[in-house]
């Protein structure tokens, strides 16, 4: 049984973590600027809703493609600062972009260059930090508790950005929002000029963070064994055919639920997954992560079944709760999985394929909930429930795919197999 390491570098690195999420989540233009850009469109520009649509698939180019960027950050070292170069460059140029649109006038296809625009320059910043934050981890054998504050973190965030956006876009002119982003970019810059010594202390001497060149790395990445189920199981978990427009138009159109049911909803299930989160970091250190992932994901399966018993709003939000429950530690375990699956000196380029396989995966299974949803009058809805459990149950034979090397070990015990892999991919 592994025991967990308490030590100052430990609270070191959960404080720089933890920041970092919360902060880069908070600000991240495709949480943020959503509500604001898509009121500009509606009440400023008097777009359709085929407008808006498009605009939202359009503007989620740059997070389809998230892999480039992870290779970038893998293959390129700017100012010798690593990923804190990145946070440095980066925040600045999204800035820049923010000051653009501040200063342009405001039309359809200005929002859509200048959000593809911030979208691409801050992709940089979340290759940077989704990189070194799998590296430490690797390193300090904490992938599972970092899980776990990563994933508390960025719910706290996007919760938070969700809440702000709105008041932000009902009392800030187009112009003093984006000049206000730009504002707000520079505390990401600051984050270059912050090294905590004790949480990134040789973190770029040591091999997980080695590299080679370019064709080099991307061979290596091809024949790592470990990134196939790594990003199939994130895809399938985030293919979730029942979860966004359909219950939306489920509970305000067939149950006559107020507007806001939907975003109480979703509001009730993000919060109810934080302690499941909790209970996985917990969990790490004392059981193997192959056996967490089989209890999570049978506990997470049926998570979608209770709204097979909802009649009202009020009814989901309470089944929120329950749903929210089954489902964060199988968050957390596939978080924990892709960060064990990187291979050395690509943890950049592996989390960021994860990312853009979860936004594929969230647009594909949201196109595909809307026209099952739409299939029937009376199942339709049925039918999405049906979908996503059945989506969910597929994670189960693809756990035996993992390699055990990967996942037969608890969080802070060492793993001399992993440790060997390493050794000889490096000096091949």
């Amino acid at each position: 049984m592994a025991t967990p390491n308490e030590s100052p570098r430990t609270r070191s690195i959960f404080f720089y973590f933890g920041s970092l999420t919360f902060l880069i989540y908070l600000l991240a233009p495709e949480y943020f600027l959503d509500i604001p850009t898509t009121y500009m469109l509606k009440n400023h520009l008097h777009a359709s809703a085929p407008q808006v649509s498009m605009f939202r698939l359009l503007t989620g180019i740059p997070l389809y493609v998230s892999f480039l960027f992870g290779l970038v950050r893998d293959l390129w070292n700017p100012f010798g600062w690593r990923d804190r170069g990145y946070f440095f460059l980066f925040a600045p140029a999204t800035a820049a972009v923010f000051v653009w649109m501040a200063i342009s006038p405001l039309s359809y296809g200005m929002l859509l260059i200048g959000m593809i625009l911030a979208m691409a320059t801050f992709r940089f910043i979340l290759a940077a930090y989704q990189g070194l934050m799998a590296l430490v981890s690797q390193e300090t054998l904490m992938s599972g508790r970092v899980s776990t504050l990563a994933s508390a973190f960025y719910q706290i965030a996007i919760i938070v950005a969700a809440v702000a956006s709105g008041a932000v876009s009902e009392n800030f002119t187009p112009p003093q929002i984006f000049f206000m982003m730009a504002g707000l970019m520079l505390a990401i810059a600051l984050l270059g000029l912050w090294q905590p010594l004790a949480a990134l202390r040789d973190t770029y001497e040591k091999p997980l963070a080695k590299g080679t060149d370019f064709r080099g790395d991307v061979r290596r990445l091809v024949k790592h064994r470990a990134i196939y189920p790594a990003v199939l199981i994130t895809i399938l978990w985030w293919f979730n055919p029942g979860l966004n427009t359909p219950i939306q138009f489920f509970l305000t159109s067939q149950l006559h639920a107020p507007d806001d049911a939907y975003s109480n909803f979703l509001g009730v299930f993000a919060v109810s997954c934080i302690p499941t989160y909790l209970l996985y970091g917990y969990l790490c250190t004392r059981i193997a992560a192959n056996r967490l992932l089989w209890w999570s994901t049978i506990v997470a399966v049926p998570q979608m079944v209770p709204l097979f018993f909802v009649h009202t709003g009020t009814q989901a939000m309470i089944l929120a709760v329950p749903m929210g429950l089954m489902g964060g530690m199988a968050t957390a375990a596939y978080f924990d999985l892709a960060m064990r699956s990187c291979p050395p000196g690509l943890q950049g380029t592996l989390m960021m394929l994860v990312t853009a396989g979860m936004m594929l995966a969230m647009r594909g299974g949201d196109l595909l909930g809307a026209k099952l949803y739409a299939s029937s009058p009376s199942n339709g809805f049925l039918y999405c429930v049906i979908a996503t459990t059945v989506v969910y149950a597929l994670i189960l034979p693809v756990i035996p795919w993992i390699p055990k090397r990967v996942i037969d070990t608890a969080d802070g015990e060492r793993n001399l197999a992993i440790e060997a892999e390493v050794a000889a991919e490096i000096a091949s």
